[in-house]
């Protein structure tokens, strides 16, 4: 019996010890669980921290973050973990090689800077130091960056000295760069009919040889013409609100004044019933109280007069008192009639402006920011019927090449053509924006994953097939696309940058294609 007593007291100690191993063991789990969640979260930021280092890393990263949402998909991100970490040297390797190139570039433009005649000693000496520093090897892009700063200063420098110094400026490269982006912004920008002649003729003036002069005169007539239109948007805005504001306080002059009658002719009213009840009151005092019927009749001959007469002055009351109301109210309508004039013409062109500023006037197509309106109902009809959504990014091929050959307006007509017809080959249910320059984005409903490849090639050899013609020679202009569909748990902003990175992909591998990231 003691024996047993001893075995189950053991047993008992042994339960114990097993007890506690295994909550030590629970809290262990729950501290690594903790520890991991936390080590996630890290990689996940530090994914978003390395975004825009190459398209490929992006990409990558943006799928290592969607399998690291839960635990239950850890080990089947290992692979995309691999993938990523082999990436991410690469990319170092790439940055470390680019940063040596941007080091000894740095040097070659020191170097031409040395060349310029005419350079203040103060100014020389600080730049043969700021060589010799160049030596040193760039760690990082934030070695690069200060140095390229210091750069700008030599420059800025010049300049200045230069400007002192009354030299006149030649038109440079960077010059003929920004006449083409200020042409292309005025072609995006929807000015009044009255400014589009000279608008056209600035257009037309910075696609030709021109002094640096002319681009300046350019800049600075555009900004007086948009701060024109700015200036007349907020006068009429005034306009409008100074006839609401009159409008208002003639109704609210009519209104009190009715009221004022309105007080004044009840208590007129009021009186005049008093009297009325009186005199029918004291008719029925005589029948009571007369015996004689002629006298009777004399007075109520008498009573029945004055009763008339002050009949008579409630009934003339009441026709000046409908005569005054009829009036007010005729003024009243005639106020809300112009006032609701004021307003349909201040809702048609306050709507035409919203028009305006959702539509690219170029192309007539949505721009960009109808764009991101139409992502956003897209995405919040995808996250409800679970329809599947597909965003593309299609990219005219070689375009620079048809401005620099034949003109902007000739690609300013390209971009049209091509607009029109990308917007033909969709379904009513599909949407399409430029998005900038020659980049079209395409969001796609309830497109079957078998068929989005063939549908987009149809629109690219649509597009292929257009006769275009410039200069009596025939041109064939092909057009890339890149596209994603949604995945869960998936922004759609990340999905239109998986679509961006396939586009890039078709462009370097010989453009005119279609790839889908799937």
């Amino acid at each position: 019996m003691k024996d047993a007593a001893i075995g189950t007291s053991q047993v008992s100690v042994l339960q114990q010890k097993l007890y506690s191993a295994k909550q030590a063991l629970e809290e262990m789990n729950e501290e690594q669980n903790e520890k991991l969640r936390i080590l996630m979260q890290f990689i996940a930021q530090l994914s978003l921290a390395c975004k825009g280092q190459s398209l490929e890393l992006d990409n990558k990263l943006a799928k290592l973050r969607h399998k690291l949402a839960s635990f239950s998909q850890v080990e089947e991100s290992l692979p995309t973990l691999y993938e990523a970490e082999a990436t991410l040297k690469q990319q170092y390797a790439h940055v470390m090689l680019q940063l040596e190139d941007s080091r000894k570039s740095l040097s070659n433009i020191v170097g031409q800077i040395q060349r310029v005649e005419s350079l203040p000693s103060k100014l020389k000496l600080e730049i043969s130091y700021f060589k010799k520093d160049l030596l040193k090897p760039f760690h990082s892009y934030w070695d690069y960056i200060p140095k390229v700063e210091k750069i700008i200063g030599f420059y800025d420098a010049i300049l200045q000295e230069k400007l002192n110094l009354g030299d006149q400026f030649e038109v440079l490269p960077r010059h003929r760069q920004a006449a083409h982006e200020l042409a292309q912004l005025l072609s995006e920008i929807e000015f009044r009919k009255e400014q589009r002649i000279q608008i056209s003729e600035i257009k037309q003036q910075l696609t030709e040889e021109f002094e640096l002069n002319i681009l300046l005169n350019a800049y600075q007539i555009v900004l007086g013409l948009l701060l024109d239109n700015i200036a007349r948007e907020k006068t009429a805005s005034q306009e409008f609100l100074y006839v609401l504001n009159n409008a208002l306080s003639n109704v609210q002059e009519v209104v009190a004044d009715s009221y004022s009658h309105s007080i004044k002719n009840y208590q007129v009213a009021k009186q005049l019933n008093r009297d009325i009840n009186h005199q029918v009151d004291n008719v029925g005092e005589t029948v009571i109280e007369v015996d004689d019927i002629n006298e009777l009749k004399n007075q109520i001959t008498t009573h029945l007069a004055s009763l008339r007469k002050s009949l008579s002055r409630k009934e003339l009351l009441e026709n000046r008192e409908q005569a005054q109301l009829k009036q007010s109210v005729e003024t009243l309508r005639r106020e809300l009639k112009e006032l609701g004039k004021e307003t349909e013409s201040y809702k048609e062109r306050l709507f035409e402006q919203q028009k305006l500023n959702l539509l690219d006037s170029l192309t007539q197509l949505p721009n960009r920011s109808a764009l991101e309106e139409r992502m956003d109902i897209e995405y919040r009809n995808h996250k409800r019927t679970k329809q599947p959504l597909w965003v593309a990014v299609a990219d005219i091929d070689h375009f620079k090449t048809i401005n620099d050959s034949f003109g902007h307006s000739t690609g300013d007509k390209t971009l049209q053509v091509i607009a029109m017809a990308l917007k033909n080959s969709l379904r009513e249910s599909e949407f399409v924006a430029r998005y900038g320059g020659e980049e079209f984005v395409l969001l796609l409903p309830d497109v079957a994953e078998s068929d989005i490849l063939p549908l987009l090639n149809r629109v690219r050899e649509k597009i292929k097939s257009i006769p275009f013609k410039f200069k009596n020679q025939r041109i064939t202009v092909t057009v890339s696309i890149g596209a994603a569909q949604i995945i869960e748990n998936e922004l759609i902003t990340e999905t239109f940058d998986r679509a961006d990175a396939a586009l890039y992909k078709a462009k370097n591998e010989s453009r005119d294609r279609v790839i889908i990231d799937f």
